[in-house]
């Protein structure tokens, strides 16, 4: 094992630099999970059920859940209708 100073040589190590197969993969599923964890915890601290927040949305409580799961590549249009529309908070994106 090569010397591991930090997170990004450890992704390094295991998946490969950015841009590679592998790398690419890791990093679709990493954002799907991390998306779905804070499209549920925002959900919670609403205090309303998947399936309400399915019902305000016009989606269906499957898809949500898939989401919350990170199982679904969701489109930022479908997250933003999720987060402003169904939980009535401001979803922020920056680039950095």
């Amino acid at each position: 094992m090569k010397n591991i100073t930090d997170f990004e040589d450890l992704l390094k190590d295991k998946y490969g630099e950015k841009g590679s197969p592998d790398r690419e993969k890791y990093d679709s599923e990493s954002l799907a999970f991390r998306l779905g964890i804070m499209l549920k915890e925002a959900r919670k601290e609403a205090h309303i059920t998947q399936e309400q927040l399915a019902e305000k949305t016009c989606t269906k409580k499957s898809y949500i859940s898939r989401i919350e799961k990170g199982q679904s590549d969701i489109q930022i249009s479908t997250y933003y209708k999720l987060i402003e529309i169904g939980l009535g908070k401001q979803l922020n994106i920056s680039i950095g």
